[in-house]
């Protein structure tokens, strides 16, 4: 399928590694002009050579999208986009004594500020030249809340909730706004919390993992190119009419009806 975005022109927020590193490699591989965002200069450079080695156009701005000022340099350095993926690594796991003011500040500024900050300046432009695609990259944990992960749920359900509102009046201008809500994608997230249960269990690194993905009901980690995949689509011409929408990849182990 022709996605029709060629010679369109994309930033991806945390694309130096993991998910995000996925979406903007699908992206670049529909002919989009990509925009890599991340902290690690070492790393950008690393994922744009390995990207533009595979024939896209790639540039990159090592920048901490939880400033001011790292968010302006991203601005700067976007320009005028007409895809826009938000995306930031999670807060760590815990429990409500863990959550002081200090945890919930952080969680908001990492997890919800950015992106709706980065809405507020690209939306505009979006609207004027009538084409745009934004998809959030947040967590299975919006629809399907865990203990243990209250600081993820709480403040990317802030951005749904948001984004939800912002869709209804920008669809009109062929913009649309979309959640993916990911859960065990075969990611250095997910390594992560493998290693968390081996130091909690003392169990070896293949059985963590196993329990792992005995959580999923196709009992297997997500593919990194199966989600961006996904995150492709919603960014095509053919996705005009899918806008404030959550949409789950995770191995079709949500359980609930919406």
């Amino acid at each position: 399928m022709d996605l029709g975005i060629a010679g369109r022109r994309a930033l991806v927020c945390g694309s130096s590694q993991g998910l995000g590193y996925a979406c903007a490699r699908q992206l670049a591989s529909e002919g989009v002009e990509v925009l890599l965002n991340g902290r690690d200069e070492a790393k950008l450079e690393k994922a744009a050579a390995a990207l533009t080695g595979e024939g896209g156009t790639v540039r990159f701005v090592a920048a901490d999208q939880t400033s001011k000022e790292g968010r302006a340099a991203i601005i700067a350095a976007a320009g005028d986009i007409d895809i826009l993926v938000n995306n930031n690594a999670g807060p760590p796991p815990g429990i409500l004594p863990d959550w002081d003011e200090e945890a919930l500040i952080g969680a908001v500024n990492a997890n919800m500020i950015p992106a709706i900050q980065f809405l507020r300046h690209f939306i505009p432009g979006m609207r004027e030249r009538r084409f745009g695609r934004i998809v959030n990259i947040t967590s299975a944990m919006v629809k399907s809340p865990r203990y243990f992960m209250g600081l993820s749920t709480s403040a990317r359900a802030g951005l749904t909730a948001i984004s939800k509102a912002i869709s209804i009046e920008v669809a009109r201008e062929n913009v649309t706004i979309n959640n993916l809500l990911p859960e065990r994608i075969d990611t250095p997230r997910q390594v992560f919390m493998a290693n968390r249960i081996v130091a909690e269990q003392g169990v070896s690194y293949d059985e963590a993992r196993r329990q792992i993905a005995d959580t999923i009901a196709a009992k297997r980690f997500g593919r990194p190119e199966e989600f961006a995949g996904a995150c492709a689509f919603l960014c095509s011409v053919q996705a005009g009419f899918i806008s404030g929408q959550n949409i789950q990849v995770d191995g079709g182990s949500y359980e609930g009806l919406c």
